[in-house]
């Protein structure tokens, strides 16, 4: 790879052993896990907070962290380290509270057990206090605009703040982006969405509706239990199926996505649909969420007049940014794909074991399709990376892997999981002065297992 420069007014340098790009939920664990292991760290996150989709995109419930019988919780660590201290501040349920088919899981069975309910606001403080716990120096507004390279690795990160730009000199970079965006300028092969179209999977705009009676939204699935999974496994698909045919429905879905939240008067919902998104594209996000946020008065409509318990609701929020679930993976050492996760099947590097299901949102109008894993698989440290830059990390649903297999992985408990392996692996890269490439994958897995990570050995 040849040498790469920007010229450009820096108003500042800074350094950092590691750099984290991004405070999603794989960024938040990247950077609490470098710092507990020695790093200097240094997050950038374009917003004035950290919590990426599940508080910008007002995605919620966190989706299961346990396997597919709800016996075994499988993702622990951090992310279950922040469940429980939010869940100190009445800010989420733990997931061991919540079993399939309530109204925290909107009702559904098949792959929604022990998912977790939360407030993103009290995300936003509880995560904030851990990053700055744990000595990790945080930068809230601040865009990531490019990276310098040097002899095939990441010289310096360009960033931009208020008061200019800003140049930061790391030894190793964890790209939690959500989009790929650093290992895209530093050269790293990326895929967008499926490899032979380069189809993405269709975007939400998430929002909230308060003054539900609750009781009254469960006792309708009660009695029309016998409705639910026919055809569709999701809530009230049978209104929306009579909606459809007085013109009351137009959203290109079968099913209302609803979640009770903690306290049981506001409802999350998950229910937009918005087609090719284009979500490196500022253009295709505009549109995205201008019209995002115009089908969430037609389904507060629908709401108002089908469903029993959503007649007086009113909208409290929609959210911040468009809910994206695919955009770019990358080309690593190991692409992880739908065969690894239908066999079960686990690797010599795991850095984190999962059970939950493939979900893939249709990109042509229709359903979809969900299949559900017999008990968990691996994550491989070698999908986290690429050789052509030897000192970045990705981490977060842009790893290497097909579409399809990203589709189950993406969520945020799996995220959390992913960035957790990615810091510690940044940390121990810079304590040996070696590329992460390099590290002693025994060592990485040692040192998760001390954390808290569940890896099966």
């Amino acid at each position: 790879m040849g040498k790469k420069t920007i010229t450009l007014p820096v108003a500042e340098e800074a350094a950092a052993d590691v750099l984290v790009v991004g405070g999603g939920p794989s960024g938040i664990a990247a950077a609490i896990a470098a710092a507990r292991n020695g790093a200097k760290t240094m997050l950038i996150e374009k917003e004035g907070y950290v919590g990426g989709m599940a508080t910008a995109g007002l995605v919620g419930p966190f989706m299961t962290s346990y396997d597919n019988t709800g016996t075994r919780q499988v993702i622990k660590g951090i992310f279950d380290e922040l469940v429980s201290r939010m869940e100190q501040e009445n800010g989420a349920i733990h997931p061991s509270k919540i079993p399939a088919g309530t109204p925290y899981a909107s009702f559904i069975t098949k792959g929604h057990q022990n998912v977790t309910p939360f407030d993103p606001e009290v995300l936003k403080r509880v995560a904030e206090a851990m990053l700055l716990e744990n000595g990790v120096e945080l930068l809230l507004y601040t865009q990531f605009i490019d990276c310098t390279l040097e002899s095939g690795a990441i010289k310096s990160v360009i960033a931009a703040k208020k008061q200019g730009l800003c140049e930061i000199f790391p030894r190793v970079v964890i790209d939690c982006s959500g989009d790929a965006f650093v290992a895209s300028r530093s050269g790293v092969s990326v895929i967008k969405g499926r490899e032979k179209d380069n189809a993405v999977q269709p975007a939400t705009m998430f929002f909230r509706v308060a003054n539900v009676d609750s009781a009254r939204v469960s006792k309708s699935i009660e009695e029309n239990k016998d409705l639910m999974g026919q055809p569709f496994f999701g809530a009230f698909s049978w209104l929306i199926r009579e909606g459809k045919e007085k013109g009351d429905w137009n959203i290109d879905r079968d099913e209302l996505g609803c979640y009770m939240a903690p306290g049981g008067k506001v409802w999350n919902m998950n229910t937009s649909r918005v087609q090719d998104v284009d979500a490196v594209n500022s253009e295709s996000l505009t549109g995205a969420s201008v019209e995002g946020r115009k089908q969430t008065v037609h389904i507060l409509k629908f709401l108002k007049k089908y469903i029993p318990g959503f007649e007086e609701a009113f909208i409290v929020d929609t959210a911040p940014v468009v809910g994206v679930r695919e955009s770019l993976h990358i080309k690593g050492e190991y692409t992880v794909t739908v065969d690894d996760l239908i066999a079960c099947r686990s690797f010599d590097d795991d850095i984190l074991l999962c059970s939950n299901s493939i979900d893939i949102h249709a990109d042509d109008g229709s359903g979809g399709e969900y299949v559900t894993v017999d008990t968990w698989y691996g994550i491989p440290y070698r999908s986290l990376f690429s050789r052509s830059c030897t000192n970045l990390l990705v981490a977060g649903k842009t790893i290497s892997a097909t579409s399809e297999a990203a589709a189950a992985f993406r969520v945020m408990p799996p995220c959390y999981g992913i960035g957790q392996g990615a810091g510690t692996a940044a940390a121990l890269a810079v304590s040996a002065n070696k590329n992460p490439g390099e590290i002693d994958i025994k060592e990485l897995q040692k040192n998760l297992i001390n954390q808290g990570v569940f890896l099966n050995r």
